[in-house]
């Protein structure tokens, strides 16, 4: 059996070398002349799988060791009868780690802000409901919009509700267009002039989803008038970012909020099993033993009487030994090279990016 897989998938080898061949290939170069002889094509989010893609191939399954399938069509591979599987969920605790951290970096004093400070989730998936928990565990007020989930966890508003009310709002939907099933929800451009005017003028904006969920006209238009602070891990017309965009950005990172240790590992696990499942193969690996725990810095003593406020405190006086976001927004900006950054120093930073690990290696089991 030969397998193609993208080569910055973690423990490829570990979990799929005993089935055959592995040819490790650059993500966005992988095209069908590397498929004539395939049997499993492994992906990420850069490798556009479609018709001229699979075309003429021998491929028996298709994973990607991603949340989203937005880069997978879906109709193509259903109608050349090609099994697929995606890993939703895989990085979710990542991200709303990045989310958080994110916040407390650009404005600490949230660490002690309660009920005060709003946070609007727009998506309440498998991300979504981890940041809700992640904030309210931090005992911030949190309001989410979703209009295909009834979320127990949260408390759900319009659209207008959460633009209005929220000091902060994080993006954590899949992009879908008009053409989409889900046109009347179509989330392309769903943060445009219009709704980006009615958010609070100091309100933070992030976008670690998909880039063109936020249009980058308008948002550039919008930080102009309100200096608002915005991150951005996700990027419009990526993985080209221009000067513009980047210089007006607070934080930006090379879409790399999931990249946890934890989460690059359990996605490919997840495409593993489905392909054990495809196949009639025996799942018997897991990734936990392979992953060393780190120095407790979050040592969550929840038998203690202030075991909350103990916590908050190690989280700020750790936050940067556990993740250092500025690093990551120093790299990127350092790539800017005649009025832009392109895409061969955008993936080189997403190849060689050294995987930091979640606040569960660090003692704190909160999800």
């Amino acid at each position: 059996m030969k397998i193609v897989a993208d080569e910055n998938l973690a423990f490829t080898d570990y979990f799929f070398s005993e089935f055959g061949e592995i040819q490790n290939l650059a993500g966005r170069t992988i095209s069908n002349d590397d498929l004539k002889d395939c049997d499993a094509l492994l992906v990420r989010s850069v490798t556009k799988v479609n018709a001229d893609l699979i075309k003429n191939s021998p491929v028996k399954f298709i994973g990607s060791a991603t949340i989203g399938t937005d880069h997978l069509d879906i109709t193509a591979l259903e109608n050349n009868h090609i099994p697929w599987a995606n890993a939703a969920g895989c990085n979710a605790q990542a991200v709303a780690e990045y989310v958080v951290t994110a916040l407390l970096t650009l404005r600490p004093e949230l660490i002690d802000a309660g009920q005060s400070f709003c946070l609007g989730v727009v998506g309440l998936g498998n991300v979504g409901t981890r940041l809700v928990a992640l904030a309210k565990f931090l005992d911030w007020h949190v309001i989410g919009y979703d209009p295909f989930v009834i979320h127990a966890q949260a408390e759900q508003v319009d659209f207008q509700t959460l633009l209005n009310q929220s000091d902060a709002i994080s993006i954590h939907v899949p992009l879908t267009k008009q053409t989409d099933h889900s046109q009347q929800h179509a989330t392309h451009h769903l943060f445009n002039e219009s709704t980006l005017s009615q958010m609070k003028t100091d309100a933070i904006l992030i976008n670690s989803a998909r880039g063109s969920v936020v249009e980058e006209k308008a948002l550039l238009a919008d930080i102009a008038k309100n200096k608002r602070q915005v991150v951005l891990d996700v990027f419009e017309h990526e993985p080209q970012i221009s000067a513009e965009l980047l210089n007006a950005l607070t934080l930006a990172t090379p879409h790399i909020a999931g990249y946890s240790l934890e989460g690059k590992a359990r996605g490919t696990q997840m495409i593993y099993q489905s392909f054990c499942e495809t196949f009639g193969k025996s799942a018997d690996k897991d990734f936990v033993p392979l992953l060393e725990r780190c120095e407790p810095l979050l040592a969550l003593n929840e038998d203690a009487k202030n075991a909350k406020a103990e916590f908050k405190t190690q989280l700020m006086q750790n936050l940067s030994t556990i993740y250092d976001i500025c690093r990551d927004d120093q790299a990127l900006r350092a790539c800017l090279n005649d009025g832009a950054i392109q895409q061969k120093a955008f993936d080189d930073l997403r190849k060689n990016y050294p995987l930091r690990r979640e606040w569960s290696a660090f003692g704190a089991e909160l999800s």
